[in-house]
């Protein structure tokens, strides 16, 4: 049994469910100047699992950081006082970027980036069978070297098991790193065995110097997928699959207006209703324009047509709220995100805003 050092982060007791509880639980200390990127397990022991980057080199992107761990035994409102390491660094550069999945078989999949150079940066997956004490050797989860981006919180199984991980590529083995990204997804029907990329990759419009950045997928009720990516042409994109990340419709301008920043979106499982997080720039001001502020969350109805029920975290002109894990803990939304200022670093600190499911309705 794991034994757990807690810290009183949040308020003690149970949160109304209007009550929006915000905890800066993971700020940058000397010889650890950033922590971000992480995702939620729950333990089979009802213990809950946030895996993240710990950046020990600086913090930069390419800095030197490893994988560490903190647990609640009560449904997120107190975590661990002293993280665990989880996975050292084994790259030229650092791993970083987590997802995590509780597969059929009840083992656990971690997914992350190992992170090399410019020219080399993939995502790979391992295995736990003991609930993360232990991890199997680490599978690439592309056929081809190159660039690829996979944000936390990301990876996703769909109804027919099928393993889907959605991935900006910007660069091919031996080529240089370039800001344009273009969007394909790696699928495994065999647990993550074995992996293979869509036959389709798609582009941004022309115009774009961003390309199609930080996508992530989502299965819709109909059993077809949706794609949004964020861009620097004033909204997410959005594109749809109806054969399971195989082919894709050419992407298009979401009403999803934002700026260069990846949302974030979770089916709510009580409801059945799309959780949106991401930073909404519909009517922002002058201070706001550009940054990765305001912090929004909306709800819909129709599998992602139109959103509803918007309301702000934060707004903050000087923060910034990105890189966002959403897990549903009974009643209550659980969000990991960064939320930075000038004063930390924007992408140092990591948060953990939690808010009933109801206060999304009202």
């Amino acid at each position: 049994m794991r034994t757990l050092l807690l810290l009183l982060l949040l308020s003690p007791g149970l949160a109304a469910d209007d009550e929006v509880l915000k905890n800066p639980l993971l700020p940058p200390v000397a010889n650890n100047p950033r922590n971000s990127e992480g995702d939620f397990i729950a333990l089979k022991d009802g213990i809950l699992m946030f895996v993240y980057s710990r950046f020990t080199g600086g913090t930069a992107d390419d800095a030197a950081a490893d994988l560490a761990a903190i647990y609640s035994g009560d449904g997120g409102k107190t975590w661990s006082l002293r993280y665990e390491p989880l996975l050292t660094n084994e790259a030229k550069q650092n791993v970083m970027s987590v997802s995590l999945l509780r597969l059929p078989e009840g083992e656990i999949a971690l997914f992350y980036l190992r992170k090399n150079g410019p020219d080399d940066c993939v995502p790979v997956m391992r295995i736990s069978k003991e609930e993360g004490r232990n991890w199997s050797e680490a599978v690439p989860c592309v056929p081809e070297g190159g660039y690829y981006v996979l944000n936390n919180d990301r990876a996703v199984q769909l109804k027919s098991g099928r393993i889907v991980l959605p991935l900006a590529r910007h660069a091919r083995a031996g080529a240089k790193f370039g800001s344009r990204g273009t969007f394909l997804c790696a699928y495994s029907d065999n647990g993550g065995r074995t992996w293979k990329t869509s036959t389709t990759e798609l582009q941004a419009p022309p115009n774009s110097r961003s390309g199609l950045q930080e996508p992530l997928i989502v299965e819709l009720k109909d059993g077809s997928l949706m794609m949004l990516s964020r861009t620097d042409l004033g909204s997410q994109f959005r594109s749809t699959s109806v054969d399971g990340g195989v082919t894709w419709a050419v992407a298009e301008p979401s009403n999803i207006v934002s700026p260069l920043s990846p949302a974030s979106v979770a089916r709510i499982p009580s409801t059945g209703d799309l959780l949106l997080v991401w930073n909404d720039h519909e009517n922002v001001d002058e201070k706001r324009k550009g940054k990765r502020t305001p912090f929004t969350v909306a709800i819909s109805k129709d599998d992602g047509k139109t959103w509803e029920n918007r309301k702000t975290l934060d707004d903050d002109p000087e923060g910034w709220y990105c890189y966002t894990a959403i897990e549903f803990v009974g009643e209550r939304v659980l969000l990991a995100h960064c939320a930075g200022d000038a004063k930390v670093g924007r992408l140092n600190r990591t948060r953990m805003t939690s808010f009933g499911v109801s206060w999304l309705y009202k």
